[in-house]
């Protein structure tokens, strides 16, 4: 008999169908997946029995999650992370949260899920002992059932974090529960964790066949029956495929059914277009629906041949990435979804159309975020194996916790429409028979990865299958049983054929990491193997500082860097004419001339989108943080960023730098990326003569003698003026201008404002020099998240109410309230005129 909920049911379904709207929106769910990130007690420290629910907590900071402890902290080179590690402190951090279950939820299933906490994390549900999971970087998910109190009784979870043991990282971590946590709640049958899979086995434009693996959980005491309906809804939510199916599951264990279904002219997902579709999975116990799970996935298809490069649905393309490591600048760590928007649309302005998540399984956010924005990832779980780069990494659980971490990985991320590629590995030291970090600083072993190896000759053409081949070849298995629909790479620093991640023959894409001497010839040694540079540049520069003649190179460090050769600056800065780059790298017009140019290489991943936190290389302490982005720590664009935008978008662009405030007698180097073919350039309205683009000079330039003013560039095209842009000699410094990059947020707690402050004269032009100290304040119910400037060597707290202008810009992050309102932020700095930035949250 069906009951009255379900005959509402079909009758809400049936009007949903003949009017053509989605079916989702009006079923009854009994799957909620509650945000369980707010009021958590925080202690920095590891007091006795704090994972007791008798523990008295009541002393402990209260926050909300996602936080990261260290971002919080003073930088120091006393601190076991090392400048490598960003300088800033880790140790032993204890969260705990109290919440309470109603009778009326008796017999359901709870799990909390972790979308990651860095690192070594153990939990206890009243006193319960769940696990540990030492990598910083995966999700996992604990059963709270057997352990509750429902009713009048209270219910503790604990959390401790053990980020103490350090260096553990080459780059900075963060401490904490620094992604989301969710409480799940199910019936006793429901589709299990990660427990669909979606692929497209045939995708044209007239049809696709979608094909739908789903697992289900069977938590009841007895066998029962299920029966699993399926939808597939289209962008814009109206049904275009179903599919019912029946599985009998034993007690306490997983049926798994699959399902297939035909999707008429297919709207395909691409960077350009990136168009999603749903699948809606109902688990019936009899006639009684206990579960709904939605699934979001994109249909396309792609392809990457050895000869050709890259296709996606039909396609060629390059592709045009970054790679991007996981902090946030000021706000470090914890995750925030309109930061990492924010990021992936300067990125996307720039004509970047990739990432790869450098060097470890994302943040959920970020791949949904690149699902419906339209960017291809190149997913990565390590980036070491056995063999260790720091003296506390992953490599101490690799031969435990491979297995379950790599797992785990794919299974979370494999239904997402803009992962096109698996990489088990970056740099591992596998590749070689004989390396040895273990006597190396941390300092010392990110040069090491970067030189010569020792190479074993009797390894090299031996015929034989290295442990490590083995280890290669297993890996890749794992990620091949569990999708086999997209290739797996690795990101390899040695090129040669002795290495043994390609002795493995393991490979579907050869990732190489730098050596652009060996990519024009890459079949010479690999013939029919597929191509991809996993990693390229390494470029250094600051914004807004330059060093000339700008036709000179400087390559820093030193290769005999292990034995202190001086490089550098007195400022510890590096040069923003994309004069300067590592001894492994190059300049980022080479790189790209190189890709650009070889139809096998299917595209490259620069070295890096952004600048982040740790690895300060070429320096050491004081600085802190990397020289190596596009975009500095804060988001503000280095001058290379217009190169990209002038040869990876259809825009019209041109960039003229530097800035125009120099001194009697200087020689000045003026640069201009543009897109079109020439550029004339004026000093004070007399022309300085045209100069031309060509394939091999991504950029014109002209030397000039320095005399205060203006100079203008005209690009040109067909003799045709297309753009102009002028640089002027600024005055003193007046006052303070405020840019937000939304002016108007959600009134959620989460949302930003990213607003720009810029020391400015009385003509409205940036003072290119300015330094000042501002000071923030807030009028209204919302909050200062974090403040920044880009420099890498600032010391300054990023959790502050002031920043000094660094080349005359800061940045001051706004965190939006819970309630709706507006709120007024108001810069201020002696002797200047002060500014205000209003604010609306809804």
């Amino acid at each position: 008999m069906i009951s009255r909920n379900i005959t509402l049911l079909l009758i809400i379904t049936s009007i949903s169908l003949i009017m053509g709207c989605s079916v989702s929106s009006e079923k009854v769910s009994q799957r909620e997946r509650i945000s369980f990130n707010e009021s958590w007690k925080f202690y920095l420290g590891d007091p006795d029995d704090a994972e007791l629910p008798e523990f008295n907590d009541q002393q402990w900071r209260t926050l909300d999650v996602p936080h990261d402890w260290s971002i919080e902290g003073e930088f120091s080179k006393d601190h076991p992370a090392s400048p490598g590690g960003g300088a800033l402190p880790g140790g032993i951090g204890w969260y705990r949260k109290s919440f309470s279950i109603s009778e009326s939820e008796r017999g359901k299933m709870f799990f909390i899920d972790f979308d990651g906490v860095y690192q070594e994390s153990e939990v206890w549900i009243n006193g319960h002992y769940l696990g540990i999971r030492p990598y910083g970087y995966i999700s996992f998910r604990y059963d709270l059932t057997p352990y509750l109190n429902f009713g009048d009784g209270e219910n503790v979870i604990a959390v401790k974090v053990d980020n103490s043991v350090q260096p553990n990282s080459r780059w900075y971590s963060g401490s904490g529960i620094y992604r989301n946590v969710w409480l799940v709640k199910t019936a006793p049958l429901h589709v299990a964790h990660w427990g669909t899979y979606v692929t497209t086995p045939e995708v044209s434009s007239q049809k696709a066949v979608v094909s739908i693996e789903t697992r289900v959980d069977n938590r009841l005491e007895i066998a029962t029956n299920a029966t699993v309906v399926t939808t597939i809804l289209d962008p814009s939510g109206k049904e275009v495929g179903s599919a019912k199916s029946e599985l009998s599951i034993d007690p306490a264990a997983e049926g798994k059914i699959s399902q297939k279904m035909e999707v008429k002219n297919p709207e395909l997902w691409s960077t350009d277009n990136p168009l999603l579709y749903k699948a809606v999975t109902e688990v019936y116990q009899e006639e009684e629906l206990t579960d709904s799970y939605e699934t979001t996935f994109g249909i396309r298809f792609f392809e990457f041949d050895p000869y050709e490069g890259f296709s996606l649905n039909g396609k060629k393309m390059k592709i045009l990435g970054v790679c991007q490591h996981h902090d946030l600048g000021s706000l470090g760590a914890a995750v925030n979804t309109r930061a990492l928007e924010r990021q992936l649309e300067i990125l996307r302005e720039m004509g970047c159309n990739s990432i790869r998540t450098s060097h470890n399984p994302p943040a959920p956010e970020l791949l949904e975020l690149c699902d419906r924005m339209g960017f291809i990832v190149q997913n990565e779980t390590f980036d070491m194996w056995r063999k260790k780069k720091t003296p506390y990494d992953y490599s101490r659980h690799f031969p435990e916790w491979h297995e379950r971490d790599l797992t785990d990985h794919i299974l979370r991320d494999r239904n997402h429409a803009s992962v096109f590629m698996w990489s088990i590995g970056n740099e591992v030291l596998e590749q070689w028979e004989h390396v040895d970090a273990d006597t190396l600083n941390i300092e010392q072993a990110n040069l090491l990865l970067n030189f010569e190896k020792n190479i074993d000759p009797a390894s090299v053409n031996s015929g034989e299958m290295s442990v490590n081949s083995l280890l290669t070849a297993k890996l890749a298995a794992m990620v091949k049983e569990l999708d086999p629909t997209r290739p797996v790479t690795a990101g390899c620093n040695e090129v040669n054929p002795w290495n043994n991640l390609f002795k493995s023959e393991a490979l579907d894409l050869y990732g190489f990491n730098y050596h652009e001497s060996y990519f024009a010839g890459f079949h010479d040694v690999y013939p029919e193997k597929r191509f991809i540079v996993s990693e390229s540049t390494s470029g250094l520069m600051t914004r807004g500082f330059y060093q000339m003649p700008s036709d000179s190179m400087f390559i820093w460090p030193h290769i005999g860097s292990l034995s202190r050769i001086p490089h550098g600056n007195p400022e510890q800065q590096c040069s923003s004419y994309d004069n300067c780059h590592v001894p492994w790298g190059s300049t980022h017009e080479n790189s790209w001339k190189i890709v650009k140019k070889y139809d096998h290489i299917a595209g490259t991943y620069i070295w890096t989108g952004f600048d982040y936190l740790g690895e300060p290389t070429p320096y050491w302490w004081p600085s802190r943080s990397s020289y190596f982005g596009i975009i500095d720590l804060a988001g503000f664009p280095k001058d290379v960023y217009y190169m990209y935008q002038s040869e990876w978008t259809q825009k019209d662009v041109l960039h003229v730098f530097p800035h125009w405030n120099w001194k009697q007698g200087d020689s000045v180097d003026v640069w201009a990326y543009t897109s079109t073919p020439e550029v004339e350039l004026f000093l004070n309205g007399k022309s300085l003569g045209a100069k031309s683009k060509t394939e091999e000079t991504l950029h014109v330039s002209w030397r000039v003698a320095w005399e205060p003013g203006i100079i203008r560039a005209v690009s040109k095209k067909d003799g045709r003026e297309v753009l102009t842009r002028e640089v002027k000699t600024a005055g003193e410094p007046a006052r303070i201008r405020l840019t937000a990059d939304r002016s108007e947020i959600s009134a959620d707690g989460k949302d930003l404002s990213f607003i720009t402050v810029e020391i400015i004269d009385n003509e409205g032009n940036l003072v290119p020099n300015a330094d000042q100290l501002v000071n923030f304040e807030i009028d209204g119910d919302a909050t200062i998240a974090g403040v920044d400037n880009g420099n890498p060597v600032s010391h300054e707290p990023f959790q502050a109410f002031y920043r000094k202008a660094f080349f005359g810009k800061c940045l001051v992050i706004v965190r939006s309230p819970k309630v709706s309102g507006k709120a007024v932020l108001r810069a201020n700095s002696d002797g200047l005129k002060s500014a205000e930035q209003s604010l609306v949250f809804n």
